[in-house]
Order: C-alpha cells, then sequence, then structure tokens
C-alpha cells in the first residue's frame, strides 16, 4: 500500500456487533480508497472484535491490553502513516461523504482540528429526542469561526498536532471527556478547530430513558477531571448548553427548598417558584423543537429536570473524588 493521505482510527471494545458496519461503511468512502488506511485498535476484546474488523476490511488490525478509549487511540495515532487523522466509533456508521468532509477544512494551513455530527436511523421517542438535543447544539456551534470542543465519534486533526501534544489522556479510563480535554488543550494553546455540519455519522443513541440518564450521569462523574484540569471551562465552551449552570443552580435551590418545606410549610411556595424558573429555562429548547417533534418538545422539561438531576449528582460525586484524590 502506498503511503495513505490520511488514516481513520476506530477504537473497539466488545464491538463484534458493530464494527464490521463500521468498517463497511468507512471501506465505501467517496474519497479514493488508496488514499486512506483503516486502523482498527481492539482494546483487549474478549469476542471477536478483531475477526471481524478484518473480514469487513480494515488494513490494519491489533490487539492491544485493555485501557480504555484514550489508549487505544493514542496506539492508532503511533502507528498512523497519513498526514491527517480521522477518528469515529466502533458503533458509528460514516457516511459515504464522510471522510471528504472532514478533511476539506483542513485544506486551510491555519485549520488544526475538525469536529462532524451525528445522525441516526432510529424512531423511538428517546432517540429522537437525543438527536434534536444534539441538533440543537449544532445550531448553535455552526455559527462560531472557531469552536474548542471536538468529540471523537468524528474528529480529523493533524497527526503532527497530536504527536506534539501527546495524544488523549489516559486518565480518562473509560469512554467520557478524553477527546474533549483534548480539543481544550489545544483550542487553549489557540489552534483553529472548526464545526463540519455535512459531515455526519450514523449513530444508535440511548433508546430508552433510563440508558440515557445513566449516560447523563457518567459524562457528569467524568466532567469533574476535566473541570480540574481545565477550571476556566466551568463557564462554558462551544458545545455545551448555556442553560445547564443556572439549571444546576435552580435544582440545587430547589432541592433544599422542598427539604425546608418538611418544616417551614411556606417553603413549598418558594419551591414552586423555582421549579416555574427552571421549567422557564427550557422553553427556548421546546420553542425550537416543536416544529421539529412536538413530542420530544412536550417531554423535554420532565427529561431536562431528570437530567440535571443525575448529572449534578455525577458531577458532585466526581469532584469529591477528586477532592480525596
Amino acid at each position: 500500500m502506498v503511503q495513505p493521505d490520511y488514516s481513520v482510527i476506530v477504537p473497539a471494545y466488545q464491538a463484534a456487533e458493530v464494527i464490521g458496519a463500521c468498517v463497511q461503511a468507512l471501506v465505501r468512502q467517496t474519497v479514493e480508497r488508496a488514499r486512506y488506511e483503516i486502523l482498527v485498535v481492539d482494546d483487549g476484546s474478549t469476542d471477536a472484535t478483531s475477526d471481524a474488523a478484518r473480514e469487513a476490511g480494515a488494513d490494519r488490525v491489533w490487539r492491544v491490553a485493555h485501557g480504555g478509549p484514550a489508549a487505544a487511540r493514542n496506539a492508532g495515532i503511533a502507528a498512523a502513516q497519513g498526514e491527517i487523522v480521522l477518528f469515529t466509533d466502533a458503533d458509528c456508521e460514516p457516511s459515504a461523504e464522510w471522510m471528504a468532509r472532514m478533511v476539506a477544512p483542513l485544506a486551510d494551513p491555519q485549520v488544526m482540528g475538525v469536529k462532524g455530527a451525528y445522525r441516526t436511523r432510529q424512531t423511538s421517542l428517546m432517540a429522537r429526542l437525543v438527536q434534536l438535543e444534539f441538533e440543537f447544539r449544532y445550531a448553535r456551534m455552526a455559527g462560531l469561526p472557531r469552536i474548542d470542543f471536538v468529540d471523537t465519534y468524528a474528529a480529523a486533526y493533524r497527526r503532527a498536532l497530536l504527536v506534539e501534544y501527546g495524544g488523549f489522556d489516559t486518565a480518562f479510563p473509560i469512554p467520557s471527556a478524553e477527546d474533549v480535554d483534548l480539543s481544550f488543550r489545544l483550542a487553549r494553546a489557540g489552534h483553529r478547530l472548526v464545526f463540519a455540519p455535512d459531515a455526519w455519522v450514523w449513530h444508535r443513541h440511548p433508546a430508552t430513558l433510563g440508558r440515557y440518564l445513566a449516560r447523563k450521569a457518567r459524562f457528569g462523574y467524568w466532567r469533574a477531571l476535566l473541570y480540574v484540569h481545565h477550571p476556566d471551562k466551568i463557564s462554558g465552551d462551544a458545545h455545551t448548553d448555556p442553560a445547564l449552570k443556572p439549571q444546576f443552580a435552580l435544582v440545587v435551590l430547589l432541592g433544599l427548598a422542598v427539604m425546608a418545606g418538611f418544616f417551614w410549610p411556606p417553603a413549598w411556595m418558594v419551591a414552586l417558584l423555582l421549579l416555574a424558573l427552571f421549567l422557564a429555562t427550557t422553553l427556548p429548547f421546546v420553542r425550537w423543537a416543536w416544529r421539529r417533534d412536538r413530542a420530544v418538545a412536550l417531554i423535554w422539561p420532565g427529561v431536562t429536570l431528570l437530567r440535571v438531576i443525575v448529572q449534578g449528582l455525577g458531577l458532585a460525586l466526581g469532584l469529591l473524588r477528586q477532592g480525596v484524590k
């Protein structure tokens, strides 16, 4: 194989059921096949992940000791031959134009990294909610000349830059915020990162409320470590909904008012006022979603309240753990 221009790295753990579709989608890119290589790093799987990736057409598949996606991606970076490195996840299926659209912004030598987008074929209510939640944030990001938040389900970087900054931080042992940490570091150093909304991958979102909340709790927990590394990002970033911070504050006050209500009845009125203020923070999304999916718009306030509670608890536990450490 001649020296490729691009290297696509896919970390995979216990992914035998999904990695084949991912690799097949990568094989079918509109970019000439000789111009890119597909590298699958099996993160210590005990199923047939490696065999499925090889059968689907990956150029190289190798197994490393289980260390999480950050370590697996770093192994891929070390082996990559392309000057531009792209990342996606084993449970994603890139669209045929994904690679071409991801690398297009890198024709500008000032652009160092690119973020793509999610789409889904799912029709369940929760999956539709998750997709619209992403699209609401994408709409905000699309208007920014540069961003600071790149997720590795659809990402592209110049390989030399990744090597210079040491790749992904393995202090994040599970899929959590290791990719965001990297983009925060690069943006802080002044490197330009951009959003390519038309570079999308198909993904299976959480289809039940329980799985959605569990995911939010996990992200909240590991965001504590992210904020220890990047305290300046507590004030916000290009991706996170600005309403989240006042929502956290209102939920804490609401909880205190509810507890106080058992001892001082007038506190229940305060709790109702705080709940009304919280619901008011959800209205921008409700109005935006109403034209797209009314069922999602109607359940959004309640789901958001639960999300903020579990994500806040996850963040609190994470901060406690970091404080103990």
